[in-house]
């Protein structure tokens, strides 16, 4: 466990990186803040390993990220989740439906948090499990956001056929025009969904937002639903520009 006095010196290096974005060597940094280049070269590896921070080709530390800031890869889900938590819980509300938060790994999507509406009928999934991408909503607006290139080695490595390989380039181009893409029918029997991709820094699509219900349901409903999910997944993503260009300036 660490001590007050280590949690005091890991947030010193965190501020200090902050005021020092050019970064600096191992030497200089353990010069600076004053401390023995073992602890400083340990603490270094943990906040590099977390993503904090990273060592150049030439031996130096740079800064990536501050805590709470969602890196480029969208990978740090903490910092992710509690941002987009208030905007779907929102959509949720609007549209009383279920809501979901997923992310591209590898060939599969991952659910990372879901919001439920309060009413008697209604869509519920394990978030554990993972779906393969092509078969989900979260999944093709995810694809959609790479290249043609990575579509066609997606689903290579996929195994589709001829005839699913055409239907997923075709809902890639549905979702590449709409900003959304709408599955009338999804994995689970009797449920459709709606989703739209997260855009984070750099322009990537780090995460989708889903919402989701009984068919019959959400069908009815479809335009207005597809409408607020295409609204709430640009509204995060122009959050996270906003909150990219205040730590900018902070730095």
């Amino acid at each position: 466990m660490m001590s007050g006095r280590g949690v005091e010196r890991v947030l010193d290096m965190i501020e200090w990186f902050g005021a020092s974005p050019e970064g600096a060597s191992l030497s200089e940094i353990a010069a600076a803040l004053a401390m023995p280049k073992s602890s400083a070269l340990l603490m270094l590896q943990s906040l590099t390993e977390r993503g904090y921070i990273h060592r150049t080709p030439t031996g130096t530390y740079q800064l990536l990220r501050l805590p709470g800031e969602i890196s480029a890869d969208g990978r740090n889900y903490g910092a992710l989740i509690a941002l987009v938590s208030p905007y779907l819980s929102n959509a949720v509300e609007e549209t009383g439906e279920s809501g979901f938060i997923a992310v591209l790994e590898s060939q599969s999507i991952r659910y990372l948090n879901k919001v439920l509406p309060k009413r008697e009928i209604l869509y519920d999934r394990d978030i554990g499990p993972t779906r393969p991408a092509h078969k989900v909503a979260s999944g093709i607006v995810l694809l959609a956001a790479g290249s043609d290139a990575e579509v066609d080695a997606y689903a290579a490595s996929a195994s589709l056929s001829d005839a699913e390989h055409s239907t997923l380039r075709k809902a890639v181009e549905s979702a590449r025009t709409a900003g959304f893409y709408l599955n009338a029918m999804g994995v689970v029997e009797g449920a459709a969904g709606a989703a739209a991709p997260i855009v984070g820094v750099g322009g990537k699509a780090i995460a989708a937002l889903n919402i989701s219900g009984p068919q019959v349901r959400f069908v009815t409903h479809s335009d207005r639903i597809c409408e607020v999910v295409r609204e709430t997944a640009v509204a995060i993503s122009e959050e996270l520009a906003r909150r990219s260009r205040r730590l900018s300036k902070g730095r």
